[in-house]
């Protein structure tokens, strides 16, 4: 949800670079952003392990 100025910023940047569908724009934004800051916190070899979206037990 975005609030009324942020809606307008959305419109004008969408309008200024010809974004044609806003909501693929936000969803490839958002997750690159995600990918991007999950990759930046990978653990390195000489680090304890954190459950993490790629790393996590999961028992069924």
């Amino acid at each position: 949800m975005l609030n009324h100025r942020e809606l307008k910023a959305l419109g004008i940047y969408c309008n200024r670079f010809r974004v044609k569908n806003k909501s693929e724009f936000l969803r490839e934004t958002v997750m690159k952003a995600i990918l991007k800051r999950f990759e930046d916190e990978h653990p390195s070899l000489w680090e304890e392990s954190e459950p993490s979206l790629f790393n996590q037990n999961v028992t069924q």
